[in-house]
């Protein structure tokens, strides 16, 4: 019986290590979207429990503060990839990932590139606003046209960035997987 034993705790070993492994692969994967590592690793931790965590779950398998745990459940609930979970008897406020990862990267990726696309919207038109006053002042003609030029450059990276607006609310409103398909289970 202890050879059967010995062999079940060293595929046991084997598993986690596997699983750990991936882990890691889906925290550098989230690192791409600004998402921390260690909030990665958490979100891969939820993703392979057999069932929702408390934080202190959480802290134990991660060997983190349970603030920090806190603070990575919240972030990712706000990007809708952790979400609030019952279970009868248990007090403790429990977590579980939301397992379908495309709703993960459509509200992931709409947030992150949201942000960033409104705001290059914004800085362009201040940038736009600030030359024309400089254009209408100068005498100098040569300064006149390189601002001309520039304002013309600056409309084409807002028509880019509208542009690429439009795609994110495809990706948001999950009509681009009319065009790109899921592959489901």
């Amino acid at each position: 019986m202890t050879v059967d034993k010995d062999k079940s705790t060293e595929e046991w070993s084997s598993y986690e290590e596997i699983v750990d492994k991936f882990i890691q692969v889906i925290a550098k994967n989230m690192n791409l979207y600004g998402i921390t590592p260690s909030v990665g690793r958490l979100y891969g931790t939820l993703y392979f429990s057999e069932g929702p965590m408390t934080l202190d779950n959480m802290r134990d398998a991660l060997e983190m503060s349970k603030t920090s745990m806190s603070t990575g459940v919240r972030a990712l609930s706000e990007m809708k990839m952790v979400e609030p979970a019952f279970k009868k008897g248990i007090r403790k406020d429990l977590y579980k990932s939301e397992e379908d990862w495309y709703k993960s990267f459509t509200s992931l990726f709409g947030n992150r590139w949201r942000h960033h696309t409104e705001t290059n919207i914004e800085e362009a038109e201040e940038a736009i606003q600030e030359l024309i006053l400089i254009c209408e002042e100068t005498a100098d003609e040569r300064l006149a046209n390189k601002i001309t030029n520039d304002i013309d450059r600056l409309r084409y990276a807002q028509n880019y960035y509208r542009w690429l607006m439009r795609f994110i609310q495809v990706v948001e409103s999950g009509e681009i997987f009319d065009y790109i398909p899921k592959h489901d289970k």
